[in-house]
């Protein structure tokens, strides 16, 4: 399984899991943070954003995000002050020159973008900016990873693990994965040469019988992570039970802030701690998230289901499985053009053929990463 939806879309995009012996199979992970937002979440910052005097903003993939009720964008047709911004400290700026308006950020994302979001917080409660919060909802990578292995339809044998998330926080909490669960976890990057050794040192590890933390982006990840950044994270937030889109509550699998920092929170502040949400019954994103199906699986896909009109959150995110397939014409029943049945004019060809390949022999039967 790429926990990443990053990766995601370089697999799909470059046909690498067509290039690949058929006995392995990658599997789309949970990896991408606007598609395992909660509903709930969703609908509180529809709720947020409807007052009047609340300037909302966010980045943009987070607009189009269905919830119960239409998305962000639907709302900011109807008069609402939905805004997009670049950088949580933006949403600071805008909050500073607007000091009539409460001016709400929606803070989501997986460990890469916390660093960035607990210095807006922490900058607008330094400054004294009162009229500044936050609707966190941020999600942590190993719980997730975790809870896919403890379900009882876990096809999963291996991960290629998340290289943006682990360039923030080091990749030593993924240890206590791999001897508990006995998986190798293989931090890999985004480009097509990225993943395929990170596919390669994977299935290396499973026919040695191995499970470690292997580092293939060694260029941008250290083991300990970066130490600044994970410091402003801890003074920042503390780590709660978060819910995930398709998945469900995962406990100790988010972040919120901790208590002196209260006063910039959004949940607080509106009272939306408690919203009921009605899910799309022909949606199967959560089933896609867990890795248990394909989008091309769905029969809404691209029919009912586009980017114009969005049933579930993996088909809007610029990282969602569901969009990737779209975007590169995955559709169902496809023909696989990229294996094509190898002939040879006679037995010389056919051995040095043999042969070349006996360097990294699968001994996996069904290999899924």
């Amino acid at each position: 399984m790429e926990v990443c939806g990053g990766q995601t879309h370089s697999i799909v995009r470059y046909g690498i899991d067509r290039m690949i012996p058929e006995c392995i199979e990658l599997v789309h992970g949970p990896g991408c943070p606007v598609c395992v937002t909660s509903l709930e979440m969703i609908d509180k910052a529809h709720a947020i954003a409807s007052h009047s005097d609340v300037i909302f903003t966010s980045f943009g993939d987070m607009l189009r995000v269905p919830g119960s009720r239409g998305d962000l964008l639907t709302l900011k047709s109807r008069g609402a002050d939905v805004r997009v911004v670049y950088s949580p400290l933006d949403a600071v700026q805008i909050a500073r020159d607007n000091p009539e308006k409460r001016v709400v950020f929606f803070g989501v994302g997986f460990e890469t973008t916390a660093p960035a979001n607990a210095m807006a917080v922490y900058r607008a409660r330094l400054e004294g900016v009162k009229n500044f919060s936050m609707l966190v909802s941020h999600v942590l990578v190993p719980p997730a990873m975790a809870a896919v292995l403890q379900a009882p339809d876990n096809r999963v044998q291996g991960f290629l693990g998340p290289g943006h998330v682990c360039a923030v926080v080091g990749y030593r909490e993924y240890e206590s994965l791999c001897e508990r669960f006995h998986v190798p976890i293989v931090v890999t990057g985004f480009e097509p040469i990225d993943l395929l050794e990170g596919i390669l040192m994977t299935v290396r590890q499973l026919e040695a019988g191995r499970a470690q933390v292997e580092n293939q982006y060694v260029r941008a990840v250290a083991p300990d992570g970066n130490r600044p950044a994970i410091d402003l994270i801890s003074k920042v937030f503390e780590v709660a039970d978060r819910k995930w889109r398709g998945v469900g509550p995962i406990p100790d699998s988010g972040y919120q802030l901790r208590a002196e920092y209260r006063d910039h929170d959004a949940e607080k502040i509106f009272e939306v701690e408690s919203i009921a949400t009605r899910e799309s019954e022909t949606c199967i994103s959560g089933l896609i998230l867990r890795g248990a199906r394909k989008p091309s699986d769905c029969p809404a896909f691209g029919k009912e289901c586009t980017p114009q009109r969005p049933l579930g959150a993996t088909m809007v995110s610029a990282e969602g499985a569901c969009a990737a397939y779209y975007q590169y014409g995955r559709y169902p029943r496809q023909p696989n053009p990229g294996r094509r049945k190898l002939s040879f004019q006679n037995d010389s060809q056919r051995r040095r053929h043999r042969d070349g390949r006996k360097s990294t022999p699968l001994r996996q039967a069904d290999v899924s990463i």
